[in-house]
């Protein structure tokens, strides 16, 4: 029989998992940061003109790719400490990288190990802030990825100071890759060993007429993938092209044309940590008003004629992309059995990284055909295509088909919830 019962402890048993969350998304902030930083310097020590760069780049997403689907059926099979090995890896192959890439070669091998090692973070991270989400009973995926966010502005700072200084190349990465190594050793000793139980601690949060099965059908997470794609094709435009569009449209220095993604970056931050209470079962109106939000500043942005008025758009097209994808992510977790998590999560993700990986591009196809006012117009049609598939993020309601409700740790409410039976998730 099934007895109401109360589990204050929910929340302190997640703290830990919380805290690991956090420190990875902080070191793979700091990552991103330092590296967007270095770009200038990267290219310098390899010898490289633009065109050759930009074909090393693309063996970041070569390798990123992969490693996200794998990633995900690693975790599934051996569990969340997959993650710590993961987040200790991007910390080494920054610094690998920064010590010997000299040529085309060598730094298109070591930016295929970075994307190999980022994408592998990507989704650990994520699927440990799921795991989070679920044990605290309240919202962490989107605040984790403000922590991401916060930590890109202060290692691009960081490292912009320490170049002034004359630092090596490789000292920024030394330093992400010592916080990147305590963040591995913590979730080596909070997260739990060995693969999820099959059975999971409750059923999980369907629709009334859904009644297929315990993990969204791949065609959903597909969906929801896309929706994340749009979201983030939107992001990585503005933060690739917004210091560009400062530059050569509004004829900023390149000083201040270097401000702008820091101000999107530290937009998105802001707009994640004071949105990061609102839960999946409101997925759907927030991820419609973020894409409002995103195509309204887009178009702002596309006719600014001044750079305060820029600054404007730009920021309210930062606060509209922000609560896009952690909200997808919540979605997800909110959906699927622990023994799921990672293959839901690797879809989900590696669906979404094509749009990052091709929002620039696309951003540069516009912009070769009608100019950078122009291509800000397609970033704007981003956000309103996202807004037109909103329904495919469906709003979460309690199954009434289930005959009880089984709850242990894992998502349960600091209040009350009724348990059934053993929590089976370690």
């Amino acid at each position: 029989m099934c007895i109401v019962t109360h589990v204050p402890r929910a929340l302190p048993l997640a703290r830990p998992v919380i805290a690991a969350a956090t420190l990875a998304f902080a070191a793979f902030g700091a990552f991103w940061g330092a590296w967007g930083a270095s770009i200038p310097r990267v290219r310098a020590q390899a010898g490289l003109d633009d065109a050759a760069f930009g074909v090393a780049l693309l063996c970041i997403g070569a390798g990123a790719l992969p490693a996200m689907l794998l990633t995900g059926r690693a975790i599934d099979r051996w569990g969340l400490r997959v993650a710590s090995v993961a987040i200790a890896s991007v910390g080494a192959a920054g610094v690998v990288g920064a010590l010997v890439a000299g040529d085309l070669i060598t730094l298109s091998v070591t930016l295929a190990l970075v994307g190999v090692t980022s994408g592998a973070s990507d989704v650990a991270m994520n699927s440990v802030a799921g795991r989070a989400e679920r044990d605290a009973g309240r919202p962490i995926i989107s605040r984790a990825h403000g922590v991401f966010s916060s930590f890109v502005v202060i290692a691009s700072v960081g490292t912009g100071l320490l170049t002034d200084v004359g630092a090596p190349l490789v000292t920024p990465f030394v330093m992400v890759a010592t916080t990147a190594l305590l963040a591995a050793l913590l979730m080596s000793r909070v997260l739990p060993t060995g693969p999820p139980a099959s059975a999971p601690a409750h059923p999980p949060i369907v629709d009334d007429d859904d009644t297929r099965g315990p993990v969204l059908p791949t065609l959903s997470l597909i969906g929801l993938g896309l929706l994340g794609a749009l979201a983030f094709a939107s992001e990585n435009a503005h933060q690739s092209w917004s210091a560009i569009f400062a530059t050569d449209t509004l004829g900023a220095s390149a000083a201040v044309g270097a401000i702008a993604p820091a101000i999107f970056a530290g937009v998105v931050a802001i707009t994640r940590f004071s949105t990061g209470g609102i839960t999946a079962a409101h997925a759907r109106p927030v991820v419609a008003v973020g894409a409002t939000a995103a195509a309204a500043g887009a178009v702002v942005l596309a006719y600014s004629p001044n750079l305060r008025l820029a600054a404007v758009g730009l920021a309210l097209a930062a606060a509209g992309t922000a609560v896009l994808f952690p909200m997808i992510l919540s979605v997800v977790s909110s959906r699927v059995h622990e023994a799921h998590r990672g293959r839901a999560t690797s879809t989900v993700s590696t669906v979404a990284y094509l749009g990052f990986l091709l929002g620039p591009a696309y951003v540069g196809f516009w912009s070769a055909a009608v100019g950078l006012r122009g291509a800000m117009l397609a970033v704007a049609a981003l956000g309103a295509l996202l807004l037109l598939f909103t329904p495919l993020v469906r709003q979460m309601r309690r199954s009434r088909s289930s005959p009880q409700r089984v709850t242990g740790s894992v998502g349960a409410s600091p209040a009350s919830v009724e348990v059934g039976g053993v929590d089976g998730v370690q």
